[in-house]
């Protein structure tokens, strides 16, 4: 791990502000703050009280979050200065400024999913997969998690979107949320330098989204030069191939093979009758590995 960066070191505000890195990832404001109860809610609050000061790409990152979020209001907090907490606004358009269709809007969180697992690849040298529908995992273990949120409708314009991000960078093993959880530092990272990691994960994220405005949404199309969106998720999804429960609202469940994903970027799962099921993120309330009772373990992710 790198030394130079030890547990508690406050991100680096001159470098975020850096204009060379703003220009070269088209980020028009970064605000960074010591404490908040949720940078989400924060965004959420501020694209409807004064949207024009919010424009694409504007992000906001806390030291410290108190009341931080992730799906079906499960809530946690993690300890000062451990973790990269950051929410970035998307007003999604294309090149010629028309706003794409909103059933694309399902790709984003997967997008910021891949941007993060690129960053943990390059700067931390982790092997980082991806959990669908919103988790990035280190052999196994969730290391970060992603919020998107739909944010109001002003004066007729498309909603914008609330991406949030949850990475955990310097928490030590007592300050896991969850066992199945880990960290940055845990994982034995080249470095745990909390502005590196937000300004890589910044850099990917803005190429990907940038190029997916200009396919019109579109997870099929060709991404700068190489493979889909589509091809690019699936390649590192971790859930495809797996036997899998989905937990539904109202108790209902689905268990069965997690084929693939679905233009939407849904999950499809296929149960023991051979029907195919379209489970949607927004659905699904948990969605673990399943092993027939009589079948040998095969093991799993969290």
């Amino acid at each position: 791990m790198d030394d130079a960066h030890a547990p508690g070191s406050p991100l680096n505000r001159g470098d975020l502000a850096d204009q060379r890195f703003l220009a070269a990832t088209g980020i028009p404001r970064i605000d960074v703050v010591d404490s908040t109860g949720s940078t989400n809610a924060d965004l959420l609050r501020g694209v409807t009280v004064d949207p024009g000061a919010w424009p694409d790409l504007s992000v906001l990152t806390a030291e410290y979050q108190t009341a931080a979020r992730g799906r079906l209001d499960r809530r946690w907090e993690a300890p000062p200065l451990s973790s990269v907490s950051v929410s970035v606004v998307l007003r999604p358009v294309n090149a010629e400024g028309r706003p794409l269709p909103t059933q694309s809007y399902s790709w984003l969180s997967l997008i910021a999913a891949l941007a993060l697992r690129e960053t943990l690849l390059e700067t931390a040298a982790l092997p980082a997969e991806l959990k669908w529908p919103n988790d990035v995992l280190v052999r196994g273990r969730k290391i970060a998690g992603i919020l998107a949120q739909l944010g109001p409708m002003v004066d007729g314009s498309v909603p914008p979107v609330i991406l949030g991000t949850g990475l955990n960078v310097t928490l030590r093993e007592s300050e896991l949320p969850v066992p199945t959880a880990t960290s940055v530092a845990i994982e034995g990272a080249r470095t745990t330098d909390r502005t590196a990691l937000l300004k890589s994960y910044l850099s990917h994220f803005a190429v990907l989204y940038r190029s997916f405005c200009n396919a019109d949404g579109d997870p099929t199309a060709g991404m700068a030069g190489g493979p889909s969106l589509h091809k690019r998720v699936e390649a590192v999804m971790v859930t495809l191939g797996k036997q899998v429960r989905a937990q539904l609202p109202g108790d209902h469940e689905i268990i069965g093979h997690a084929s693939r994903l679905d233009d939407y970027g849904s999950l499809l799962v296929v149960d023991r009758d051979s029907h195919e099921h379209v489970v949607t993120a927004g659905d699904v309330v948990h969605l673990r590995p399943w092993t027939s009772p009589d079948a040998p373990n095969q093991g799993g992710y969290a």
